[in-house]
């Protein structure tokens, strides 16, 4: 049935598959770091292109006066800036202003109707 030589045929190439398969793992684990590195970098690049676009903007003094302008209000000597205020706004923020009840009280409450069993409900 089995030769002698098939037999050492068989261990031959088991032996070349065992010993193949340790490198080809790390070869594909390998393959799969590189491309996420490189993914990486690619971000990283974008990032600094985003940065040196950015470095470029501040640089200039027109963005920096628009920006200081808009973000800040600030405004040249002898300038009057004006700030509208809505109305419905102000109704907005009386509502946040009324104090309500700290929010431990409202934390203890419903722990107590959570401890206490409501009527009506069969389990």
């Amino acid at each position: 049935m089995l030769t002698s030589r098939a037999a050492i045929l068989a261990l031959v190439v088991c032996m070349i598959a065992l010993s193949l398969a340790y490198p080809l793992r790390e070869y594909v684990a390998q393959r799969a770091q590189i491309a996420q590195l490189q993914d990486e970098r690619a971000r990283m690049e974008e990032s600094v292109r985003e940065l040196r676009r950015r470095e470029e903007e501040l640089s200039q003094d027109v963005y920096i006066e628009r920006e200081a302008r808009l973000r800040l209000h600030y405004q040249y000597p002898g300038e009057t800036a004006y700030i509208v205020v809505r109305p419905e706004a102000e109704d907005d923020a009386e509502d946040d202003a009324e104090p309500g009840e700290p929010w431990f009280v409202t934390l203890w409450r419903s722990v107590e109707e959570a401890d206490t069993p409501s009527s009506g409900e069969d389990l």
